[in-house]
């Protein structure tokens, strides 16, 4: 009788695997992604108004109705309530689909911005255009962001960064040899001139061709996104009468006064220094008529998606089309859920973790979570290849992480936005300042630690190596990633894996330089730096091997801290899991054992399909490997992954143990 009891309970259970996708016709041990996820690539297309189709992009789109829902909600409650959250989303929502509005508008919500360009007289004039086009989203040369300061986490700071391109990498302007970045390029001077004309300007081909060779010039004296990772070489404390000999032609009084930090503090982090030294350079050089076309353009292009339609057509048939090769625009309906999610994200995000996020699901996240941490703690001892005394340091840093699951203790208060149901680009400008100016008046103050860098709805997951803490939305904590129904084999594969790649970005090539407060500090030993300088020579080799796109191959350096993330949170789930049966053997289901589902719950969250064009842009521009080598990239190197499938010699997806890399 409790046979016939523990074999019904282990009918009713739920593998979590969907085995349905599953292609017989290509071995595991061959083709692990496709394998799993065969049957779902051979009859999926991609929607027409996607680049890309997989596990995030279905689970963003399921979510839409429901913001969506929650939106028509807030507005017809807000109707009676003027000032309220509700009255805001609705009014947000509803400006922007107001299109007959805008019809009418036409160039009158930005005559302002272009009256002001037109009236530059003297270049002296630009570093406060910069300065307060920063305000509302347009881009400039350069701009600054506020953070923690990374040699003392106790302080904000500005850290000014580089800027000023149109195109994903400065590789579209400067690899004239390949032949995909040159007519991209090409394409991108006739949209420039496209949208110039829609404007009035009679110079339109002209200036679209002065603004090409400019941006040029500026990618030429940009750092690449793999120096860009380097956080050591990021940091450049300059005091504030100090950036003009940095930049002696530039008008820094004017620049900081109008961006506000002038008095509130007394010096910035200069990200890239000889940007900054070129930019000034580049600023003496180019003539005042091509910087007021450059600002046109910059001005007409951060607000053409909210314009009239012949403007948000020719913004796609570009950025949707020629970039990433979707075939039509979102319904319209989803484009405004998105600007409002965007302007009032947790205002939002209140409403929707209210009607959709069980507590339930929280704590039991926060037990994958904790079962996670301790796995990565056991793992730190067993290391082989890290000295004692660095061991005590990594210990000491994973201890002090701080974990926000769902949503945050504290929402943001909106009550200063003002936002109107005619004004849809008064709304966007409005929404970016009031973003702009919670930043800046930050400098100065104690550091927030309740502040969350996503929204609740957002599909996605991060780790701040400045706060040393691990953020999972609740939105993500849904099927593929997470199963409340399933057997936990798959849930430590598909959330377990996302919460392990979380932590383990504290000790990747970027996070390892940061201690638990949140400092750059060196706390490895000269071997130990040796030792793991090897391993990531390797995992770089490994992926600069995988081409998704013929003639393009992934950048190895560009995604070695997600490639380390990806490896080492599989990994570290692979053992949570194992401590969890507690010595018990895991439950046969679906003809699978617990460590196939586990594996296959990984590689079913980066099931995935992508446009090529997209693919490129993303392997120029992304630091994450394409999804299919997110998937057999990362169990390749998992000595867990080949005792279960039988993976030996010969087998496509084998490689020997002396070249597989597990760092934590």
């Amino acid at each position: 009788m409790l046979a016939l009891l523990a074999s019904l309970a282990q009918a009713q259970q739920k593998s979590g695997v969907d085995v349905a996708n599953v292609d017989a016709s290509v071995r595991p041990q061959d083709d692990f992604f496709v394998n799993l996820n065969g049957k779902w690539l051979a009859r999926t297309e991609i929607p027409s108004d996607k680049s890309s189709w997989g596990s995030f992009e279905k689970l963003d789109d399921d979510t839409k109705p429901q913001l969506r829902a929650i939106i028509e909600a807030a507005a017809a409650d807000g109707n009676k309530t003027a000032g309220s959250d509700a009255q805001r989303i609705g009014d947000f929502f509803a400006s922007y689909m107001d299109e007959a509005r805008l019809e009418t508008l036409r160039l009158t919500p930005l005559k302002a911005e272009l009256e002001r360009i037109a009236a530059l007289g003297d270049k002296k004039d630009i570093p406060a255009l910069m300065a307060h086009y920063q305000r509302v989203g347009v881009t400039t040369p350069f701009g600054f962001v506020i953070h923690q300061d990374n040699k003392d986490s106790t302080k904000y700071v500005a850290d000014l960064v580089q800027d000023g391109l149109s195109l994903p990498d400065r590789d579209y302007y400067l690899k004239k040899s390949d032949k995909k970045m040159a007519d991209t390029l090409a394409r991108y001077q006739q949209h420039v001139g496209k949208m110039l004309a829609l404007a009035g300007n009679a110079n339109a081909a002209a200036d679209a061709k002065a603004i090409v060779a400019l941006e040029t010039e500026i990618a030429k004296i940009q750092w690449t996104k793999v120096q860009l990772r380097d956080p050591v070489k990021a940091y450049n404390k300059v005091a504030l009468d100090q950036l003009p000999k940095l930049a002696p032609g530039y008008g820094w009084t004017d620049w900081l006064k109008e961006t506000g930090i002038a008095g509130k503090v007394d010096y910035v982090i200069v990200s890239q220094p000889s940007f900054i030294s070129g930019a000034d350079k580049l600023l003496a050089r180019t003539p005042l008529s091509t910087w007021k076309a450059y600002f046109q353009w910059q001005v007409i292009h951060a607000n053409a998606a909210y314009l009239a339609k012949d403007f948000a057509l020719e913004n796609f048939a570009f950025y949707g089309t020629v970039l990433s090769d979707i075939k039509e625009q979102q319904p319209r309906w989803k484009r405004a859920v998105n600007a409002t999610d965007g302007a009032l994200g947790e205002s939002l995000g209140k409403l929707y973790v209210a009607q959709h996020f069980p507590a339930e699901r929280k704590a039991r996240m926060e037990a994958l979570v904790a079962n996670l941490l301790a796995a990565f703690k056991q793992s730190i001892e067993t290391l082989d290849w890290m000295s004692p005394e660095t061991k005590v340091q990594a210990q000491a840093k994973l201890a002090k992480f701080t974990v926000k699951i769902g949503y945050p203790n504290k929402w943001r208060d909106y009550s200063r936005l003002v936002v109107a149901k005619d004004d849809l680009v008064g709304n966007i400008h409005r929404s970016r300042e009031f973003e702009y100016n919670k930043e800046v008046s930050k400098l100065g103050k104690p550091i927030d630690r309740d502040e969350w860098g996503m929204t609740p709805q957002t599909v996605n997951a991060y780790y701040n190596p400045e706060l040393n803490e691990i953020v999972f939305p609740a939105v993500i904590l849904q099927p593929p990633f997470f199963d409340a129904d399933a057997d936990d084999a798959v849930n430590y594969g598909g959330i377990g894996a996302v919460i392990g790649h979380e932590i383990s970005h504290g000790f990747d090539d970027q996070g390892a330089q940061y201690d638990g407060d949140g400092n750059l500090r060196d706390w490895w030993t000269k071997a130990d730096h040796k030792n793991f300088a090897a391993k990531t020579r390797m995992l770089v080799k490994q992926y600069n091997g995988y081409s998704p796109v013929k003639g393009y191959h992934v950048n190895g350096e560009l995604t070695l801290g997600e490639n380390i993330a990806d490896n080492s949170g599989a990994a570290i789930a692979y053992k949570a899991y194992l401590i969890s049966l507690g010595g018990k053997p895991a439950p046969v289901i679906d003809g699978l054992s617990g460590e196939q589902r586990f594996y296959m719950g990984f590689g079913q969250v980066w099931r995935s399909k992508i446009r090529d064009a997209q693919q490129i842009v993303y392997l120029k521009s992304d630091p994450h490997s394409p999804d299919q080598f997110r998937a057999n990239g990362t169990v390749r190197n998992q000595p867990g992954f080949y005792s279960a499938f039988g993976v030996k010699p010969g087998d496509k997806m084998y490689l020997a143990p002396k070249d597989r890399v597990i760092m934590w």
